[in-house]
């Protein structure tokens, strides 16, 4: 292999800034939306990049008495929430999207609400990979991306079951 080749990855790493540690998850935009008062529940988002693979297996939240990794599928107009039991997985080099509309991090037992402009903490746990402790800006509520982002599409018509 040339020198050329080998210095490449290490040339991407310094041009770009990308951390690039064998084994390590990358989370690239966390973010979450601002919950109504008295509302027990509310959402983190991010996008997790395992260069390895790996499985998402917990979280935790000092705002709230739970977390755990959903998804969210639409079936007809009725929209449907179940944990994804046995971890998320993470295949190798691949980005997985936590957003609205498919899997995102559920936060139950809310101790306060989650207010626009403020912040939010979560500790993720892997099945290989150190934890991650984030920290993530909060949008307003119905918000559909991150502060700052371009938004998502509107999923309109849906209804909570």
């Amino acid at each position: 292999m040339s020198l050329s080749r080998k210095l490449l990855p290490l040339a991407g790493i310094l041009l770009f800034g990308a951390p690039a540690i064998a084994g390590e998850i990358v989370a690239d935009h966390p973010w979450s939306r601002a919950t109504p008062p008295g509302a027990s529940t509310g959402a983190f988002y991010v996008t997790l990049t395992s260069p390895d693979g790996d499985r998402l297996v917990g979280a935790t939240s000092p705002a709230s008495s739970g977390a755990s990794v959903h998804d969210m599928t639409m079936d007809g107009n009725i929209m449907r929430m179940r944990e994804v039991v046995g971890g998320l997985a993470l295949p190798p080099g691949q980005a997985v999207a936590l957003q609205p509309g498919g899997y995102h991090i559920m936060l139950t037992g809310l101790k306060a609400p989650l207010k626009r402009g403020e912040t939010v903490q979560l500790h993720l746990t892997f099945a290989k990979s150190p934890p991650l402790d984030l920290s993530a800006p909060i949008a307003g509520i119905g918000a559909s991306s991150a502060p700052g982002a371009t938004p998502s599409p509107a999923m309109p018509g849906m209804k909570m079951n």
